[in-house]
């Protein structure tokens, strides 16, 4: 049985939000959606907080991290901190990804 999650930022216009993106099929449709919805530095933002969560699962260093992807330690503490303590969001997303060490 799945724990059903109280989110802070719950409220009915988000909801309608994700459940838009459930509905798109294709990363043409999720370009798309997204190039309209955002700008492109959010969408850049975003895919690069989710890469510094994947090396992060891998055990790469903050140093490593900061080298390869230009994200400052101190957003890659937020990051890690969100990994360990957040809502759980970045292990669903990895796990389905494959991203875990020994999923490689």
């Amino acid at each position: 049985m799945v724990e059903e999650y109280n989110s802070q930022i719950k409220d009915e216009q988000i909801d309608r939000l994700f459940e838009a993106i459930l509905k798109l099929k294709t990363t043409e449709e999720c370009y798309r959606f997204f190039e309209d919805i955002c700008t492109v530095k959010e969408i850049q933002s975003i895919a690069q907080r989710l890469e510094v969560a994947s090396l992060l699962v891998k055990d790469k260093t903050y140093n490593e991290i900061e080298k390869d992807t230009g994200v400052s330690t101190a957003t890659i503490s937020r990051i890690n901190r969100a990994l360990n303590y957040g809502a759980g969001g970045y292990k669903i997303v990895l796990e389905r990804l494959g991203h875990f060490k020994d999923q490689e």
